[in-house]
């Protein structure tokens, strides 16, 4: 299993980015993909997570409105469009898949290596 993110950078508050994930090694088109994110000193958070079906989709409350996830399966792709982005989403946002709640914060049994992704006020 490979994952492997792209597109985090500095940005100011209300901009936008668009982070993507490559995968490969497993069969993507099968699998419910997540965005999770990590912030300095916090524990795993998910962030989305899209499935092939269209009541798979789901956003954490702090980015509905915000941010809109989407795949390509065809390229086994993965994507986060994030809009009018704020200091709050400061954090290392990873693709990950098999993510599980601990009740203390999230378990992934694999991710990529991260990409960072900095709002300034």
């Amino acid at each position: 299993v490979q994952l492997v993110e792209s597109g985090g950078t500095l940005v100011q508050a209300g901009g936008s980015l668009r982070l993507s994930c490559a995968a490969s090694g497993f069969t993507f088109s099968r699998v419910v993909m997540w965005w999770v994110r990590q912030a300095p000193g916090k524990g795993l958070e998910w962030v989305s997570r899209l499935g092939n079906l269209p009541e798979s989709i789901d956003y954490t409350d702090e980015v509905k409105g915000r941010f809109t996830v989407s795949r390509d399966n065809a390229k086994n792709m993965f994507y986060l469009q994030m809009n009018n982005l704020k200091p709050a989403d400061t954090a290392v946002y990873y693709c990950a898949k098999g993510c599980v709640d601990t009740g203390d914060g999230y378990n992934c049994n694999s991710r990529g290596q991260g990409t960072q992704v900095t709002v300034s006020s």
